[in-house]
């Protein structure tokens, strides 16, 4: 079932080496000479240095200030003895499941009386208002099942309660944080529909860079398939490097 479905995946990404003549043959050219025709066209027509800035730049400012809020907020709730600790948690998870369009118009609106829109800093903001909710759900979780006793040996040491957090609490979830960190680096890098909007054409992501392949006649499947290389490679990467920290994150964070 796996492969059935990837295989639309599989073709695009053998489209972006094929000749335009081999990529609608019937049947399917299965063995054909590889060539890298479609990476100099996107490379021509495309500035992917500065596209894959502006995703690196959305990625790594959401995954921060996500990180920043919804950690000490995880810990928080976690830790308090409010009756609607919980309660507030839930919220937040809530708050994740928001259609993304329900707040483009107000969040577009708020943009553009700051100053800031079509800059890559109202995606930054849009997507630590969301992913942070998603960070201070999973860190709930994750210091909720942590020993209180970790933190009151800290105490006793003569540590304060940030010092409690920050040197007994935070190393413990290590992992938690890392698989936090990397579902808001996916959501953040997948993101198309606030870089749509909230973005100028010197600041659009790779995410949108897609839609270009998109013409009123055709699509340039070519261009399509090499823009998607660039689009993929480097969060795969990044993913199988903290492979390890990942999979621990989802399996210790249910409690």
């Amino acid at each position: 079932m796996t492969a059935f479905f990837l295989l639309p995946f599989l073709w695009l990404a053998t489209t972006a080496y094929k000749p335009s003549r081999d990529m609608f043959s019937v049947p399917p050219t299965l063995l054909f000479q590889p060539t890298l025709e479609q990476f100099g066209t996107v490379l021509r027509l495309f500035d992917v240095r500065s596209l894959l800035s502006s995703s690196l730049l959305i990625a790594a400012g959401s995954v921060s200030l996500s990180l920043l809020l919804g950690v000490p907020a995880g810990y928080a709730l976690a830790r308090s003895s409010s009756r609607y600790a919980t309660a507030a948690a839930y919220f937040f998870m809530a708050l994740r499941m928001v259609p993304a369009v329900a707040a483009l118009i107000p969040f577009y609106l708020m943009m553009r009386d700051v100053g800031l829109l079509g800059s890559w800093v109202s995606v930054v903001l849009i997507n630590s208002m969301l992913n942070s909710a998603f960070v201070t759900w999973m860190m709930f979780l994750y210091f909720r099942g942590l020993p209180k006793e970790l933190e009151e040996a800290a105490l006793t040491d003569g540590c304060t309660m940030f010092g409690a957090f920050w040197l007994a609490g935070l190393p413990a979830v290590r992992s938690g944080v890392v698989a936090s960190a990397l579902f808001c680096l996916i959501f953040s890098w997948n993101d198309f529909l606030y870089p749509m909007f909230l973005t100028r054409l010197s600041s659009k992501p790779l995410s949108v860079a897609l839609l270009a392949a998109f013409g009123t006649k055709d699509i340039t499947w070519g261009a399509l398939g090499a823009l998607a290389h660039f689009s993929t490679i480097p969060i795969v990467l990044i993913v199988l490097v903290l492979n390890r920290y990942f999979v621990q994150g989802l399996t210790k964070g249910i409690h």
